[in-house]
């Protein structure tokens, strides 16, 4: 359930945890005809809007990165078609995502996994008791609990299976951290860890997996998960700290919060060193996509150099159609090894970003 198992698409029926399923932004569906969605905003998810039934036709849809969750039963699947308002240039600054344990997403794939075949007893017990009442009842009985049986095989099981997913998840409340647990601070410190994270993650190096050297879809969620454990323990401790000394309002208070308020910067610079790496692995994978695609439009003139080749042979004499040639040869060489060389620093990078975060004061 991290930000490296997206895509850019959501099924059309399911629940959907975003920052943790399906990532923000702004979603089309090509027939929402008689279907519905619901948007699970607020803390917790605790303020749901919606839209049913939707009519015919395409029908689009904003998931805002605070949003909690998305419910979606519609005939077709949702197409992502922009960023979120806030990344695009368009809105304020984008605000940070909810961030899970990279584990959680199997775990409660395996729960799910397992209670599939029971929810299939509900539309076999509804035909079971047709069958059963049909010699007393008739034919029509069996016909009317047939046609019963068949609404609830197309519309129980998904529904159960979405509900018993996000019961489990909110007994999993450890796993996963949403905005809220967070105070300015922090949330500034994870939004820069989450726009290096993805940066590294839509490259087109990553992507084509030339920086073979590490396991990003591993490696990066569970650096974005660890730095969010303690931004969020930092975020809770200077709240009590701030609580305190605002109650008290005494010297001896203040003196005594003076050693801890030390501890907890100690842990903040340690944090935004590794924040720090995380930026220089994306800064550095930057680089390297610049030097990919320079690299591939290079190859793409080496391609044509038949041609000028030819055209050098036509008109004017070997001898300056060969160094021409040779240059070319030479440019190209000179990026690959330009292109090597940033995809090693990139992954130097990634391995310094991926050193051992120590725990906030507690």
């Amino acid at each position: 359930m991290t930000s490296g198992a997206w895509s850019n698409s959501i099924p059309g029926i399911g629940t959907f945890f975003v920052g943790i399923d399906v990532a923000p932004g702004r979603y089309r569906c090509e027939d929402g005809k008689g279907g519905w969605w619901v948007r699970f905003t607020g803390p917790g998810g605790g303020e749901p809007v919606g839209s049913w039934p939707l009519p015919a036709g395409p029908t689009e849809i904003e998931i805002a990165p605070t949003d909690f969750a998305f419910e979606t039963h519609v005939g077709t699947y949702w197409r992502k078609i922009a960023p979120p308002r806030g990344e695009d240039g368009e809105g304020g600054a984008a605000d940070v995502r909810p961030v899970a344990d990279p584990s959680l997403r199997a775990e409660l794939d395996r729960i799910v996994a397992r209670q599939r075949p029971l929810m299939w007893l509900a539309p076999l017990t509804v035909l079971g008791v047709g069958l059963v009442g049909s010699p007393v009842l008739g034919s029509l009985w069996l016909l009317g609990l047939a046609m019963l049986a068949m609404l609830v095989a197309l519309g129980s099981p998904a529904f159960s299976l979405d509900l018993r997913r996000a019961r489990e998840l909110a007994r999993r409340r450890d796993r996963y951290l949403t905005p809220e647990d967070f105070d300015e601070e922090g949330r500034a410190l994870l939004a820069r860890v989450q726009a290096a994270v993805d940066a590294v993650r839509d490259s087109e190096v990553n992507q084509e997996g030339l920086l073979d050297a590490l396991d990003n879809a591993v490696t990066l969620p569970r650096q974005e998960w660890e730095i969010a454990q303690v931004l969020a323990r930092q975020s809770r401790l200077r709240g009590e700290q701030r609580e305190v000394s605002e109650s008290a309002g005494l010297p001896e208070v203040e003196a005594a919060l003076r050693p801890l308020r030390e501890k907890l910067d100690v842990s903040v610079a340690a944090v935004t060193r590794r924040v720090e790496a995380l930026e220089r692995y994306a800064e550095r994978t930057r680089a390297a996509d610049e030097a990919l695609r320079a690299h591939r439009h290079l190859e793409t003139l080496a391609a044509k150099a038949h041609e000028y080749d030819e055209l050098l042979a036509d008109t004017v004499r070997d001898d300056l159609a060969i160094p021409a040639i040779e240059r070319l040869t030479e440019h190209s060489e000179e990026l690959v090894r330009t292109l090597r060389s940033r995809l090693a620093e990139a992954a130097e990078a990634g391995g310094e970003a991926g050193g051992e975060l120590p725990p906030p004061p507690r």
